[in-house]
């Protein structure tokens, strides 16, 4: 399922009472408003759903798989996102 399919279905889900693009921006702003907070150390959370935090990747060592030769990995900043129970649920059935 991609994005339009997801718009789609929840234009669908709400009778298409909302269209298409509004919930286009308000999809869009959620995920800017997340990639925000994320980028600046803040967790977001939607209880039962999912969260989403800032995590640090410490350096280490790494081998090139074509050559075996050994590199460095530099340390990182990663996003971990986790699954709520209620996501968790829903895909045991």
């Amino acid at each position: 399922m991609n994005k339009g399919d997801v718009l789609d279905q929840i234009s669908q889900n709400l009778d298409h009472k909302v269209n298409r693009t509004d919930i286009d921006k308000v999809v869009s702003e959620f995920f800017n408003v997340v990639a925000d907070a994320v980028s600046h150390g803040d967790k977001v959370t939607i209880p039962g759903w999912i969260s989403f935090e800032q995590v640090e990747r410490a350096a280490r060592e790494g081998r090139n798989p074509a050559t075996g030769e050994t590199l460095q990995i530099p340390a990182r900043k990663a996003v971990k996102v986790s699954a709520g129970s209620k996501l968790k649920n829903a895909v045991q059935g």
